[in-house]
């Protein structure tokens, strides 16, 4: 079972409810170590000096804002003490907001919020009011010495903590010069439409799965096992350049299915 990262609880109005946080999800991806190519010992990294050359004690390292090119502002390790958000225990809920109106861009990191043993009742009717109401909750929890905005929403029977991004590290779409225009005939929407809609399905999960990490981990065990594994990679053919309705049309007749012939149909009637 994953470890618990925080206990605490979650306070809204004058109920407490006492709650540990745990992950909810877990890195699949592979990771390499950089070796020396003829001794195959680990490549190791030091902190060394840009001016010296020679390598620095950790004692002797500080923390340095950089304001201008080459220029920095030294912060000292009591002065981020003493600035450091205050630890408590209580995720305090501040608003209760409709699902619908978080973007899932603000979301970073899931954790499940797993109840204590005396506090299930309680639990359950801060779960099952927010899933009556399709409510989210907002607040902020502190977490290994920094400060989170939260969302805790409802996740099956389980209350889920996101972390959340603040609305200054959400890039405006202003920024990227807004959103692009065309002009778009009915024709071409309503194909579209038909288009999503013969694709359309029931988000499955188990559905989707890692294809490069499966073929990554084959050739790691069989090469471990002392296999010769020789590949050439594969290239794509250049796509031929398509009009839209061209490749609306083409694209709707792969996904809809073909009539039946009548040999076909004689043949499942047999």
């Amino acid at each position: 079972m994953p470890s618990t990262i925080w206990g605490g609880s979650i306070s809204f109005g004058l109920v407490s409810v006492p709650v540990k946080l745990t992950p909810a999800t877990r890195s699949r991806d592979v990771s390499f170590n950089q070796l020396e190519a003829e001794s195959g010992a680990r490549i190791r990294y030091r902190r060394v000096s840009e001016q010296s050359g020679e390598e620095v004690p950790a004692e002797q390292i500080v923390k340095g804002y950089e304001i201008a090119k080459g220029r920095y502002v030294i912060v000292e390790k009591d002065e981020l003490d003493a600035i450091a958000p205050k630890t408590t225990r209580t995720i305090e809920i501040e608003d209760f907001v409709n699902l619908d109106d978080i973007d899932p861009i603000y979301f970073v990191s899931p954790y499940y919020v797993l109840p204590d043993k005396d506090a299930v009742k309680p639990y359950r009717l801060l779960l099952e009011a927010m899933q009556k109401l399709r409510k989210v909750a907002i607040g902020r929890v502190v977490m290994r010495g920094k400060e989170h905005l939260v969302a805790i929403r409802p996740m099956g029977d389980l209350l889920c903590v996101e972390t959340m991004r603040y609305a200054d590290e959400v890039i405006p779409v202003a920024e990227l010069g807004g959103a692009p225009e065309a002009d778009l005939s009915d024709k071409e929407l309503a194909m579209a439409r038909q288009l999503v809609e013969s694709l359309a399905e029931d988000f499955d999960a188990e559905k989707y799965e890692n294809d490069y990490r499966a073929q990554l981990m084959d050739l790691i065990e069989r090469k471990a096992a002392g296999e010769a594994v020789l590949t050439a990679p594969e290239t794509e053919a250049p796509t031929k350049v398509l009009d839209l309705m061209a490749a609306l049309e083409a694209s709707l007749a792969r996904s809809t299915p073909a009539e039946p012939t009548a040999r076909t149909k004689k043949k499942r009637s047999a």
